[in-house]
């Protein structure tokens, strides 16, 4: 089973997505992760992380 969030703006993408995800963490699942392309970079930024969101958004902030 997989949650999926997304979003197409101006606004700073990370947090929304964060935030969107730990809505879904009810569910129960045992990783995350989130993919942003930034118009400043010519690559994807790829974070991913095991247990629960607050991995993730800890690896975010690094």
């Amino acid at each position: 089973m997989c949650g999926i969030v997304g979003y197409i703006g101006k606004r700073d993408v990370a947090p929304l997505l964060l935030e969107g995800l730990q809505r879904l963490e009810y569910r129960g699942y045992d990783s995350a992760g989130i993919v942003v392309n930034s118009p400043k970079a010519s690559t994807l930024k790829v974070v991913k992380a095991k247990g629960r969101v607050r991995e993730l958004v800890s690896r975010c902030l690094v």
